[in-house]
Formats: structure tokens, C-alpha cells, sequence
């Protein structure tokens, strides 16, 4: 399975993912949406700003899924594995207040990091708002 994270370029994940300062991408959600129980280790992620081309991809390497979660728990998530999510230590109290009511997070962990030839993606069908996609092959979302 091949997927399509979109990040909010202002958090400036793409770049830490790419110099290796950030090797698990998070989701947080308060209900369950993809991409849970569907990445998969050896599954492919493709990143992009919103507003810009697919520029990375990465392979999964594991998925850890947390459900249930309360502020006490997220606030623990946000401790042990905060700096691995490219987050400074000094940022942990503003996340926290992102995701302190959130019910689920999704913690996949990242490895074989590599740019890519810039692509444009069709989000047609996925909603406007959607912030990561899933679909069997890239090739059915790029655009040439």
C-alpha cells in the first residue's frame, strides 16, 4: 500500500523528516480515520507540504496505534516519543494543547528516507480536507 501524508508546511516536518531529526510521523485524531489498521510496516509514504509537490517518501518500518487515550496519556505519548515526532522539548506544552482531547494517535515509525522527482497529486475523491491518503499504487494519484 502506497500513502500520501499532507503536513502543514508551517510545523516544518517535511525538512526534519528528510535530515533525519524526525523518524515517526504522528496522526492524532478523535475518531478512527486513515490511516488506521490500514499502514502497515513495509507499506511506502509519500510526504508533501500542503500546497506543493510530493517531494519524499519513506518506508514504514513499524506502526504503533493508541487508542483510548485521555490528557494523562497523551501527555506521556508526548514525552517519550515527542523529540522522535521532531518536536522540541520546548514545543511539548503546545502540542499537548493540539492534542490533549484527541482519542487516538497513530505513531509510524520511518526509515529509508529519500527525495523524490517533485509530482502533483489528484486529491479528487479524498475531500478537501483529507490530510492523508491511501491507495494500492502512487501512480493512481500523481499527475504528469
Amino acid at each position: 500500500m502506497d500513502h500520501v501524508a499532507i503536513m502543514k508546511k508551517s510545523w516544518g516536518f517535511t525538512e526534519k523528516i528528510l535530515s533525519g531529526e524526525k523518524v515517526i510521523e504522528s496522526r492524532w485524531y478523535s475518531f478512527k480515520r486513515c490511516p488506521w489498521n490500514q499502514v502497515k510496516s513495509g507499506d511506502t509514504v509519500y510526504f508533501k507540504n500542503s500546497g506543493e509537490l510530493v517531494k519524499l517518501k519513506a518506508s514504514v518500518k513499524k506502526v504503533l496505534q493508541l487508542e483510548n487515550l485521555t490528557p494523562e496519556k497523551v501527555s506521556k505519548i508526548l514525552g517519550k516519543y515527542g523529540k522522535l515526532c521532531g518536536i522540541p522539548a520546548v514545543e511539548i506544552p503546545t502540542y499537548f494543547q493540539k492534542f490533549k482531547d484527541k482519542k487516538y494517535c497513530i505513531l509510524i515509525y520511518l526509515a529509508c528516507v529519500k527525495e523524490v522527482d517533485p509530482f502533483e497529486i489528484d486529491k479528487t475523491g479524498f475531500g478537501a480536507m483529507a490530510s492523508w491518503l491511501c491507495v494500492p499504487k502512487i501512480d493512481t494519484l500523481a499527475i504528469s
